[in-house]
C-alpha cells in the first residue's frame, strides 16, 4: 500500500479595502436595521400629514385675521394654503433631528462606535456616510409627506381666497423646500450627535437651537433682534419653504444658504472632534 502524504496549503485571507462606498453601505444597513428609524420616520411623516390636513379643514379667515403678525419665515404665518399644509414642519423637524442624533450619538451610548472606528480607521467617512444616508431619506419622505398634506388639505379650502393648486406659482418649490429643510435637519442632528456624543445632550441642543433660541432672542433690543432674527437656524430654514417672502425675512435661496451654513459649521466641528479625540 502506498501512502500519499497530503500537504496542507496555507490558508488564504481575503482583505477588503475600506472604501467610501463600503462605509456608506454599512451605514445604510445599520440605519434600516434600527427600530427607531422606522418609528421616527413614520412619526415625522404622520405628523407632517396630520397637522397639514387638519389645518386645511379647520381654517377660518376670521381667526387668521385676529392671529397677529406673521411668524418668521416670510410665509405670512398660516395665511396661505402652503403655510397651512406645512403646519406640521415644526413637529416633524424634531422627529427628524432626533433620528439624526440617535444615528450618531446612539453608537457612543452603546459603545458600538469603537467597533465602527476600528473598521474605518480614517473615521471621517463614518460621519459623511451617516449624513449621506439620513439626508436624502428624510428629504424624499418628508417631501412626499408635504405633498400629501397639501393635497389632503386642499378640499377643506375649497372656495376660500387662499386656496391654491399644485400648478400655482411657487407651490411645488415651497413643498420641495420643506423636504430640503427637513433633510438638512437630519444632517444637523447627526453633526450634533457626533459633536456632543450624548443622545440627551445633543437632543437638548437641537431643541434649544431650533425652538428656544428664537424665543430668547426676542428679549434683545428691537434693532438687534430685527437684524439677527432672520439668520437664526430655524428662521432661515423656514424661509426655504415660505411661499411669499415677507419684509424682514430672507429669500428662499438666502435662507437655504444660511441654514446650510449652520449645518456645515456643525459638521466641521463634529469632524474635528471625531479626528482628534478618542471614542
Amino acid at each position: 500500500m502506498t501512502v500519499t502524504s497530503l500537504s496542507s496549503a496555507p490558508a488564504r485571507t481575503t482583505k477588503y479595502k475600506v472604501t467610501g462606498l463600503r462605509v456608506l453601505r454599512s451605514e445604510w444597513a445599520k440605519f434600516w436595521s434600527l427600530r427607531s428609524t422606522w418609528i421616527t420616520l413614520g412619526v415625522a411623516v404622520f405628523l407632517l400629514v396630520l397637522f397639514g390636513a387638519i389645518a386645511g379643514y379647520t381654517y377660518s379667515p376670521d381667526a387668521v385675521a385676529t392671529a397677529g403678525p406673521p411668524g418668521p419665515g416670510g410665509s405670512g404665518g398660516d395665511s396661505d394654503a402652503v403655510g397651512l399644509a406645512l403646519t406640521g414642519v415644526s413637529f416633524a423637524q424634531l422627529a427628524i433631528g432626533v433620528l439624526g442624533v440617535l444615528l450618531a450619538a446612539g453608537e457612543y451610548s452603546t459603545g458600538m462606535i469603537r467597533s465602527t472606528l476600528a473598521a474605518v480607521p480614517r473615521r471621517l467617512p463614518v460621519l459623511w456616510s451617516k449624513a449621506a444616508v439620513i439626508g436624502p431619506v428624510a428629504l424624499i419622505l418628508t417631501t412626499l409627506g408635504a405633498l400629501a398634506a397639501f393635497q389632503l388639505g386642499t378640499p377643506g379650502l375649497d372656495g376660500e381666497r387662499i386656496a391654491l393648486s399644485l400648478g400655482d406659482d411657487g407651490v411645488l418649490r415651497s413643498l420641495a423646500g420643506a423636504g430640503v429643510y427637513l433633510g438638512l435637519v437630519g444632517v444637523f442632528g447627526v453633526a450634533l450627535g457626533v459633536l456632543i456624543r450624548s443622545s440627551a445632550g445633543a437632543i437638548a441642543a437641537l431643541v434649544g437651537i431650533l425652538l428656544v433660541l428664537p424665543g430668547l432672542a426676542s428679549l434683545l433690543p428691537d434693532s438687534w433682534y430685527d437684524t439677527l432674527s432672520p439668520y437664526f437656524p430655524s428662521n432661515a430654514g423656514s424661509a426655504v419653504y415660505a411661499l411669499h417672502e415677507s419684509s424682514g425675512s430672507l429669500s428662499p435661496g438666502a435662507g437655504l444658504a444660511v441654514f446650510a451654513g449652520w449645518v456645515a459649521i456643525t459638521l466641521v466641528g463634529a469632524a474635528s472632534r471625531l479626528r482628534r479625540t478618542d471614542a
